[in-house]
């Protein structure tokens, strides 16, 4: 990463009166890492090292949590975040088509951003919603019975928008 990527993150004030409020209390890693991503949408290197400064731990412990558990992100995501659920009654209903189709339509893969930042695709085990199988959020809304044929429209509805 060019130095100067690594230099524009800086760990706002409330950010760091949540760290020390969590300094010194059990699980004060998952809590301020669940903090540092509602922050800024992921966990940015330089606020990963700040943070092994600021709670006295080494950064690859910081590491170890972030890439152990799905929900903490390395890379900042699109705008727009679409999540297909791959949950049994999902999978079955045809969740992977739609993952077909929406790297068709955005030219990118699972875990990627679209080069003008606009979207993300991510696969999730469940969303909660297997009566409406197959199922998919962009940024929490959920659409239910989702065909492939209206990934066209769900995508054009959020960009831009």
């Amino acid at each position: 990463m060019p130095a100067t990527a690594m230099e524009e993150f800086t760990i706002t004030d409330g950010l760091m009166e949540f760290i020390h409020q969590w300094k010194d209390k059990p699980g004060n890693l998952i809590m301020i890492l669940h903090r540092t991503q509602q922050e800024y949408g992921y966990i940015p290197r330089k606020i990963a090292m700040d943070i092994a400064k600021e709670i006295g731990v080494p950064l690859a412990k910081i590491y170890g949590v972030i890439t152990f558990y799905h929900f903490f992100k390395l890379e900042k995501p699109g705008r727009n975040m679409v999540s297909v659920c791959m949950g049994t009654a999902c999978y079955l209903k045809g969740a992977g088509d739609l993952i077909q189709e929406l790297e068709n339509l955005l030219g990118i893969g699972v875990n990627c951003t679209s080069d003008d930042g606009e979207f993300s695709i991510e696969s999730v085990r469940c969303v909660g919603c297997c009566g409406l199988a197959p199922v998919l959020t962009v940024n929490g809304e959920v659409y239910g019975k989702v065909k492939t044929e209206q990934m066209a429209e769900i995508v054009a509805k959020h960009r831009g928008a």
